[in-house]
């Protein structure tokens, strides 16, 4: 984050700030939806936004009330610029959509639950779709899963800004343990081995996949 308040983000303005609380794989509990309301309305904050990342962004408020306001929210910092995992972005795979394969909002939640606390050498974002349309926008993502018949595919250094890129595929078809797994290995690998401020699709055109790979599956890396 930016120096200032706690979570707190600098405006254009260079006045207010905007603050994005926690929420794991988009979903939000109805008495966090109420707490977001009586903020919004005691401290007129004039914009709310929902973001690519499945998150609400609190917009405009003063740098005075920033503390209060988490208090009274009662969430956690979802962060936005530190070098960490960001967010972890989901489909409802199973648990509602009808072409759901395996269960997207499950394995998100699991994710960004043992990975929050990981120090990286940027911002790191993970997408999780549960079939293969992929509405987590998984093969744009830092470390993306995709939901198949026959479990899960995971890739890695994708990315959708400036200098787009397609995620390579890692591994497939494994087991939640396995992704899971999979996917701290590929964080612990990108964070001993990334330089700083280097995301993932910089680090894996600069290190290679095959190398990457043969990291992931105990494998001798390829000759150069």
């Amino acid at each position: 984050m930016e120096d200032g308040p706690r979570g707190a983000i600098l405006q254009r303005d260079r006045k207010t700030y905007a603050i994005v609380p926690r929420t794991p794989a988009g979903l939000v509990a109805p008495e966090d939806l109420e707490n977001i309301v009586k903020v919004v309305r005691r401290y007129n904050i004039p914009v709310i936004k929902m973001t690519s990342g499945q998150r609400m962004a609190l917009v405009g408020m003063q740098e005075e009330d920033i503390d209060n306001i988490w208090k009274e929210l009662g969430m956690t910092v979802g962060e936005a610029t530190a070098p960490c995992l960001h967010y972890v972005q989901t489909c409802p795979g199973t648990e509602t959509c009808k072409y759901g394969v395996q269960d997207s909002l499950g394995l998100g939640l699991k994710l960004e639950g043992v990975n929050q606390d990981l120090n990286l050498p940027a911002k790191l974002k993970m997408g999780v779709s549960g079939c293969p349309r992929c509405c987590g926008e998984s093969y744009v993502r830092d470390i993306g899963l995709i939901g198949t018949a026959k479990g899960w595919t995971v890739t890695f250094g994708g990315n959708s800004g400036g200098r787009p890129r397609i995620g390579d595929v890692v591994a497939k078809d494994l087991q939640v343990d396995e992704a899971v797994g999979m996917v701290r290995r590929l964080l612990e690998y990108y964070r001993d081995n990334g330089k700083p401020g280097e995301r993932t699709p910089r680090f894996a055109e600069r290190v290679g996949i095959e190398t990457i790979r043969a990291a992931m599956l105990g494998l001798a890396p390829p000759q150069t």
